[in-house]
């Protein structure tokens, strides 16, 4: 993934940016009384695919990433479009990360329900 996007914490100027070029970010088209979200067309495909693989790989291993994806479900988001949402989600730790200098942390990425309402 790294590979793809780089390490050069300088490279994006924000999460959104990072984002917008690994292709999860979505496309907002609102005219009058429609609005449509749309996965983008425009992007590197190779970090597409690694992002897509690491967030359903994410699925097993992270509680918080299998919480979120639920979540998602829940509110009648299909696999797919979970899944993208979870690797935005997940390009923005990572973004995190490496802005701060910082490793990961399940409990700060995922902060549980109970500890934010605390």
């Amino acid at each position: 993934m790294l590979g793809e996007s780089g390490d050069d914490r300088t490279r994006f100027a924000g999460p959104k940016c990072r984002k917008n070029y690994a292709g999860t970010s979505p496309i907002t088209k609102s005219s009058g009384r429609s609005h449509v979200v749309l996965a983008r067309f425009a992007r590197n495909r190779r970090l597409a695919d690694a992002l897509n693989q690491w967030a359903f790989g994410s699925l097993k291993s992270s509680p918080g990433a299998r919480r979120y994806y639920h979540k998602l479900r829940a509110r009648g988001k299909t696999h797919r479009q979970a899944v993208r949402q979870l690797a935005n989600r997940w390009v923005g730790i990572l973004h995190t990360c490496l802005q701060q200098d910082e490793l990961y942390d399940e409990q700060t990425a995922w902060p549980s329900e109970k500890s934010v309402a605390a």
